[in-house]
């Protein structure tokens, strides 16, 4: 009995605590950040569906191919011909499940102008550098690409060095460049969707796109996919953003070529982060940043996605603030770190006071006291409040998902169907409490280390920039943190000869008739 009377006061106390001006200030603002996040995801919501509504008018009006073009004519011959040519640039480390599905629908793009694929890797040691040498000889001479060896990084980190190299051997006709991670699944009209806006505004300078999470089913895989959901809104404008994913960046190849405004020794002079880097530098020079409802692009996470290993991606993540270009930049992460910091743990508190709340309530009948009472009921008033949020909230992301992934279904007819029906929402926002308390620790932790092992690659900074690099030869870790790759030895591949290979071979002749009726 003593024990509980103990335990009763100290609920009373706690609740009455979290009754205080400051803590229902605090629980009051965490309604208002789900309310908040609610709202951008319904914008973001509306912003895909009109794009959805656009494809099924024009599907109704005859046009078969609206998940390429909103005009059917623009795949006359006599348009696709004119078509500019484009540099497709993929810095590869390592080989994992989703890889080859992954580089197929970059390869069997139904863009109708020149097109070259550039695959570049460290080093033939790479288990890519073979898996992917076999797919290309798959596809034979139906395809223009190859597999560029870059050598090690000594100014800059190894994603950047390749993206470089790759810039170096692109075709000197190429009008634009568009740089993918090895972990995005194209849509068969991406490429010419992105080039389409290139040509229509001149004025952009980036143009980019964002991925659709698709969870594995355990905890790390919802905590990935909720740490980018806050950010996707930014990238559902319909037009200008001011966001920037490095997975996906389509840039004049011209810009390159001239080192415009800084855009290639900004990267090569101790770059660390590809997105962050550019994102500065149109900022300064008051560049476009663009983003096409239709560059959204499904990404299934690996099945085998441990905790420890979103762990190692988040800190990864939060390490890119720590590196910047010139004062602003640096003012612009700090205010990005102090803010997001802030709204993570502002968004974490008022769970841990409503189970106080409900704690208190469920022992206020036994104690009897008038005071403990009425912070109960005050207590559960502020849950009640909390909880309604939540559910919206909630509802909210259920919402511009299910639009999400109905876009990609259409935007992809060809491949395989993804379901909502796959998402845990219980998961979903557990990760949220799990993302939002971590991220601050992440943060914190990344800004005294001033160092981050990227992939067995350790970068130390200095002053916002990479100025020391040790690599552990074989002696660091096997496997990458988020895809679960193979990072050395020469993984064993063997392409598949299926159905998709023939239909592939047969998309590549389908989109390029110029090359035999000219």
């Amino acid at each position: 009995m003593a024990a509980l009377e103990a335990l009763d006061a100290l609920l009373a106390a706690a609740s009455r605590a979290c009754c205080s001006p400051l803590a229902i200030f605090i629980q009051i603002q965490g309604c208002m950040i789900c309310l908040t996040l609610a709202l951008g995801w319904a914008f973001a919501a509306y912003i895909r569906n009109k794009v959805i509504r656009r494809m099924k008018l024009n599907i109704a009006n005859g046009n078969s191919f609206a998940f390429i073009c909103e005009d059917v004519n623009d795949l006359e011959h006599s348009a696709q011909v004119n078509l500019p040519r484009v540099s497709v640039i993929m810095p590869l480390k390592g080989f994992g499940e989703h890889n080859l599905q992954n580089w197929r629908s970059q390869i069997t793009s139904l863009y109708g102008g020149p097109l070259e694929f550039l695959f570049i890797v460290e080093s033939t040691d790479d288990p890519a550098y073979r898996a992917v040498s076999l797919l290309i000889s798959d596809f034979q001479d139906n395809i223009d690409a190859k597999v560029i060896v870059a050598g090690l990084s000594t100014t800059c980190s190894q994603k950047i060095h390749n993206q470089l190299v790759g810039v170096e051997r692109m075709h000197k006709e190429s009008k634009y460049v568009l740089f993918l991670d090895d972990d995005v699944r194209l849509h068969p009209g991406s490429i010419g969707a992105l080039t389409s806006e290139m040509e229509k505004n001149p004025e952009i300078f980036i143009q980019t796109g964002y991925p659709l999470d698709l969870p594995s089913g355990n905890l790390g895989s919802y905590c990935i996919y909720e740490y980018h959901m806050p950010c996707s809104m930014g990238f559902a404008t319909g037009g200008r953003t001011f966001f920037l994913w490095g997975g996906c960046m389509m840039m004049h190849a011209e810009d390159f070529r001239k080192d415009l405004y800084g855009v290639v020794s900004g990267l090569r002079d101790g770059g660390y982060s590809d997105d962050m880097t550019l994102a500065a530098i149109a900022g300064k020079h008051k560049r476009h940043i663009w983003s096409p409802p239709v560059a959204l692009f499904p990404h299934p996470l690996a099945r085998d996605l441990s905790f420890s290993r979103y762990w190692n991606y988040l800190r990864k993540q939060t390490f890119v603030l720590e590196s910047y270009i010139s004062r602003v930049n640096w003012l612009m992460n700090r205010a990005l770190f102090s803010s997001h910091c802030y709204l993570s743990w502002g968004f974490v508190c008022p769970y841990f006071m409503a189970l106080i709340h409900l704690a208190a309530a469920l022992r206020a009948p036994y104690s009897g006291s008038r005071s403990e009472a009425s912070a109960s009921s005050c207590g559960l008033l502020l849950v009640s409040c909390l909880l309604v949020s939540t559910i919206i909230e909630l509802l909210s992301m259920w919402n511009l998902t299910k639009v999400e992934i109905q876009l990609c279904n259409m935007l992809s007819p060809e491949g395989s169907t993804v379901s909502l029906g796959s998402y845990d929402w219980r998961l979903v926002f557990l990760a949220m409490l799990v993302d939002n308390f971590l991220y601050p620790v992440s943060a914190i932790r990344s800004h005294f280390s001033q160092s981050i092992n990227w992939s067995g690659v350790r970068y130390h900074l200095k002053n916002g920039k990479i100025c020391k690099i040790e690599r552990s030869m074989g002696n660091g870790p096997t496997y990458s943190d988020l895809a679960w790759k193979h990072l050395y030895g020469k993984k064993q591949f063997t392409p598949k000869s299926s159905f998709l290979s023939s239909l592939s071979r047969s998309i590549v002749h389908w989109r390029q008739p110029k090359k035999y009726d000219i």
